[in-house]
């Protein structure tokens, strides 16, 4: 049985000292935002003195005239700047009316949100036993959806025939945005109908020869919702994250605001509109009406925007690394439900506490290393973001062309950093080492496993994926008849309401969160399972001296699928 190591090595210390380093830089950043920035100046304008306009003031320069301070003109720097804050505080009315609406359907709400939770735990209970038979369901759904298209694109075809002008071929068309053109011609439905039919059967071939690795596939999703049910500590834990983020969340608002507020109204630079519209030109010849810059040529004012860009980056670390901490303590409390040998009376006591607190203690460094390398692409991409958005007036093709190829790129290799960061968090809660050992072990164990790790991937995804649907769109469902008044049981408890999509978005948008979060543990259950079963298989025999840990319904689905195999090499 694997035995977590609790002494971390040196590329785990390294790692941490990296961390720890990087850390103590965005402190003395933070710092000094802290010191030199008013987040108040973000809401309230300001004049050239640095000071809170009440009232305004301008400052004028002259070639007669001294640098004097002039009260109140209409229009100023500040207000350039504010007029979309202006325009907010317009929407005062509805603003009050939405606070009403949360007011008097909060309760409402938040039952609303108690019974996804609800339904949520009971649907990854329910699929303990029902796993086989919803998966099954999908698959045969599928299968009817293709066949239903072949059948209608055939008749479409049928009913074409010996009509004038349907034996016209596409390329005799040529292009037309008026796609309707082309569902007239037989030819079109034709395609159609042989390309359905070549999906059908590559599907058809696909479950003939995988149905062995569907099936271990349901057996793994049904050991998921038992190991679940003996650590019901884990449904909690959500919870956890939630507080988590919510904390990065606000030390970045926090963080950016005090900043901001140089970096705004410098950016506010402007000429007073309102300036020749008075009479100073003529009491000043030659007067001119401009801002003057306030705050100092400091490093820190000529940096404001390197302090931004690290917040930013800052902030997809933490919130990286909070991911990071949850899939590794899930992992571990939930490999240690699979390397107990009799279960349940070798899970040890408190699994997801013990794991918690080996993350925190001994695997720091390595869960910071893991998000550094997720955090650095995603600045790459939101960086390729900024500039799509400015070039996107360009006219030159070929620098369009290859910024969309490096947006694709760097989507494509965020999405393989994340699927190998996952495996490596598993690996680390099971052995204790570090990242890049653990990352490679990973890498090179699923290599060894690749159909097995397609199947059960997208198998598992879409699975979670139409329960997050059914549970937050059933809830959904629920709510709009009892927000609309279509509830006669209840219609006397519903409140009155200004806006009814209010109350209604929101316990939609919270159900699927909710629902994300509690399938979320349940699709890391999975993935910690399968790696550990991987590795069961490959580490013992069943043997005695070398039993395989996996539970009785999996292994006897492994050694039919391993008898049917040996069948089919000796025919």
């Amino acid at each position: 049985m694997p035995r977590v190591q609790h002494n971390p090595s040196l590329t785990g210390k390294v790692e941490y000292l990296n961390t720890v380093l990087f850390r103590l830089g965005n402190c003395c950043a933070v710092f000094s935002a802290w010191i030199h920035g008013d987040p108040r100046k973000v809401i309230y304008p300001t004049d050239s003195h640095g000071q809170f306009c009440v009232p305004l003031r301008i400052l004028i320069k002259s070639f007669c005239c001294h640098l004097v301070s002039f009260p109140l003109l209409p229009l100023s720097p500040c207000y350039s700047h504010h007029r979309g804050i202006a325009s907010l505080l317009n929407a005062k009315e509805v603003g009050m009316k939405i606070f009403e609406d949360y007011a008097n359907s909060w309760k409402w709400i938040l039952i609303g949100l108690v019974m996804t939770m609800a339904v949520s735990l009971v649907f990854i209970l329910l699929l303990r036993y029902t796993a086989g038979v919803f998966l099954w369901l999908i698959v045969v759904s599928v299968i009817a959806a293709i066949g239903y298209g072949i059948w209608h694109c055939y008749w479409e075809y049928s009913s074409l025939s010996g009509k004038p002008g349907t034996n016209i071929t596409i390329s005799d068309i040529g292009f037309h945005t008026d796609l309707s053109i082309f569902l007239q011609l037989r030819q079109t439905w034709l395609i159609f109908m042989i390309c359905l039919s070549v999906i059908e059967a590559i599907i058809v071939v696909i479950l003939i020869f995988l149905r062995t690795r569907l099936r271990i596939a349901i057996a793994l999703l049904k050991e998921g919702s038992r190991a679940i049910s003996y650590i019901m500590s884990t449904l909690l834990y959500p919870i956890i994250t939630f507080l988590l983020l919510a904390i990065c969340i606000a030390y970045w608002v926090v963080t950016a605001l005090y900043p901001s507020n140089c970096w705004f109204i410098i950016k506010s630079v402007t000429f007073f509109q309102t300036f020749s519209q008075t009479n100073i030109t003529k009491v000043c010849p030659g007067s001119q009406c401009m801002f003057a810059f306030y705050g100092g040529e400091s490093v820190y004012h000529r940096n404001i925007l390197v302090l931004h860009v690290c917040n930013l980056f800052v902030f997809l670390w933490l919130v990286n690394f909070t991911m990071a901490l949850g899939q590794c303590a899930l992992a571990g409390a939930f490999a240690s439900y699979y390397w107990a040998l009799k279960k349940p009376n070798d899970i040890p006591a408190c699994p997801l506490y013990s794991s918690f607190s080996r993350a925190i203690r001994y695997h720091t460094g390595s869960l910071a290393f893991g998000s550094l390398i997720l955090s650095v692409v995603q600045m790459i991409r939101i960086v390729l973001e900024y500039l799509d958005h400015k070039l996107k007036g360009s006219q030159n093709a070929c620098t369009r062309f290859m910024l969309c190829c490096l947006k694709c790129c760097f989507w494509c290799l965020e999405h393989v950093i994340r699927f190998i960061n996952r495996n490596a968090y598993i690996m680390i809660a099971i052995y204790g080492k570090n990242f890049c050992t653990s990352s490679n072990d990973a890498f090179f164990l699923l290599m060894r496993n690749v159909i097995r790790v397609a199947v059960l991937d997208k198998v598992t995804d879409f699975l979670l994926f139409l329960g997050k649907l059914l549970i937050s769109g059933s809830v959904g469902v629920l709510a709009f008849f009892f927000f609309t008044h279509k509830i006669p049981v209840i219609q006397q408890e519903t409140p009155s309401l200004n806006y009814c999509w209010v109350p209604l978005l929101t316990v939609i948008f919270g159900s699927y969160m909710i629902a994300h979060g509690f399938l979320n543990v349940y699709a890391m259950c999975v993935d910690t399972l399968f790696l550990c079963f991987c590795e069961d298989l490959e580490r013992n025999d069943g043997s005695s001296s070398r039993p395989y840990y996996m539970s009785p319904g999996l292994h006897k689905i492994l050694r039919k699928g391993e008898e049917g195999a040996k069948l089919c090499t000796a025919s």
